[in-house]
Order: structure tokens, then sequence, then C-alpha cells
């Protein structure tokens, strides 16, 4: 099984961006602090992350 390295980067960022939306939109529902700073890209990082892997698992 040949890896696409450019498409596992996309999916990589796209899960990235994706979480970070969520939690973008959290906070704009006040289910989230608006003083989280830096730590919703940290935390967008940690669940893209995660995301990704459970999505490698399906496709």
């Amino acid at each position: 099984m040949k890896i696409n390295f450019k498409k596992e980067i996309w999916i990589i960022i796209s899960a990235f961006g994706n979480m970070f939306a969520v939690l973008s939109w959290l906070q704009e529902s006040d289910i989230l602090s608006d003083k989280i700073g830096w730590l919703k890209g940290f935390y967008a990082l940690i669940s893209g992350i995660i995301a990704y892997l459970i999505i490698r698992k399906i496709i």
C-alpha cells in the first residue's frame, strides 16, 4: 500500500482546521471561556490529531 503524503498532510491540516472551528463555535456560544487564548490552538491541535487517527482507521 503506497502512502500519499500530500493527502495525509491535507487530512491533518483539515482535521486541525475543523477542530479549531468547533472550538471557536463553542467560544461564541459561551460554552467555552473567551479567556482561553493560545490554548484553543493547542486543544485544536491535540483533538485534530485524534480526529486524524480516527479518520485514518476508517478510510
